[in-house]
């Protein structure tokens, strides 16, 4: 598939290109780093650069269109060039490189959440780009985020779906052009206030935004509707000792019991689960049974493997879709690729 595209490119007889990264997940804000192993074609080559993009699978609305999603890339680094390739020599370019702290979070405890973001490899020779590689990339959670998620899942939330979706949440520091979000249904104790809570973390370096949204149930009378949280903790959670169920079952509570008081779209903010708090204008981790058992399997998730072999198919999919579509679309500027009206591949 590979050699097909760089013959198309970059001429018969192009060189051709593979990437290999280290084995093990990334995390936000870490570094991923591997090699782009590069082999000669029949005759010498001067290649310009080498570089790495990172794309995601993204979601998106369109008034007009429906719903839609394709490919964005949200980061680029050139890792080599400016080299001559002999015909048939072979050569291997290492990198290591920064990923965004806004990196989403593509599993929990080996469990894949459907999230699909990957590695593509860009070749340029002799003025012509090529890209021609492309490389699931698995991102595991910071400590912070997988205390949150194992809290969530000892409190009685259940998974119910994670996706990106295109657009900023307005009053945070979001960089990236999309955000992601974790569906979560509530345990019994919440259910006859909230139908489920959605859930995106926002990390910087040194600390990590914690944005809850509930989608209220409506009563007999009157329309259900939204109210949104933030809250703030360090990376690795605040020093000493932490409860983490009762600090976040705390924010579940605050989320919930604000909404009359702020009303439609309610905004609460709350700075390291500590005193105080202030309205925002926003539009370690854990031993026990964990989200892997907790969360996911409150949702049927890993039952029977069946749910997580579908997300894996769906990951397959979309690496073999992307790599078959060859779009003349700039990627330096970071905006949505190939977005559809159908919301389909």
């Amino acid at each position: 598939m590979v050699f097909k595209r760089l013959l198309g490119s970059l001429g018969v007889g192009g060189p051709t290109v593979d990437t290999v990264l280290d084995p093990g997940a990334a995390r936000p804000g870490g570094l991923l780093s591997g090699r782009v192993h590069l082999v000669g074609g029949t005759a010498d080559h001067d290649v310009e650069h080498v570089a790495l993009e990172l794309v995601a699978r993204v979601e998106t609305e369109h008034e007009e269109h429906g719903d839609g999603e394709g490919v964005v890339v949200f980061d680029r680094h050139v890792v080599g060039g400016s080299f001559r390739l002999a015909a048939g020599a072979e050569t291997s370019v290492p990198f290591t490189v920064a990923l965004p702290w806004e990196t989403p979070v593509t599993e929990l405890h080996g469990q894949p959440l459907g999230i699909v973001l990957g590695v593509r490899t860009e070749l340029a020779v002799a003025g012509a780009r090529d890209k021609g590689d492309l490389d699931q990339l698995t991102v595991a959670p910071l400590p912070a985020q997988e205390a949150v998620l194992e809290a969530l899942g000892q409190l009685g939330f259940g998974f119910r779906s994670a996706d990106l979706e295109y657009g900023r949440i307005g009053g945070t520091g979001q960089q990236l052009p999309f955000y992601q979000e974790i569906e979560l249904t509530p345990p019994p104790a919440y259910a006859h206030q909230v139908n489920e809570i959605e859930l995106t973390f926002l990390a910087v370096p040194g600390t990590l935004e914690v944005v809850l949204e509930a989608d209220k149930r409506g009563g007999p009378f009157s329309d259900g509707h939204d109210a949104l949280s933030r809250f703030t903790v360090p990376h690795e959670g605040p020093s000493g000792p932490q409860d983490w169920n009762a600090l976040v079952d705390g924010w579940i509570q605050e989320l919930v019991e604000h909404r009359a008081s702020y009303g439609s779209h309610a905004v609460y903010g709350h700075e390291s689960g500590y005193g105080g708090h202030e309205p925002g204008h926003s539009g370690g981790s854990g031993s026990g049974i964990g989200v892997g058992t907790a969360v996911l399997a409150g949702a049927g998730v890993i039952a029977g493997g069946i749910v997580a072999a579908e997300v894996v198919d769906e990951v397959g999919d979309f690496f073999e879709d992307d790599s078959d579509d060859d779009s003349g679309d700039d990627p330096d500027d970071g905006s949505a690729e190939d977005f559809g009206g159908d919301g389909g591949d």
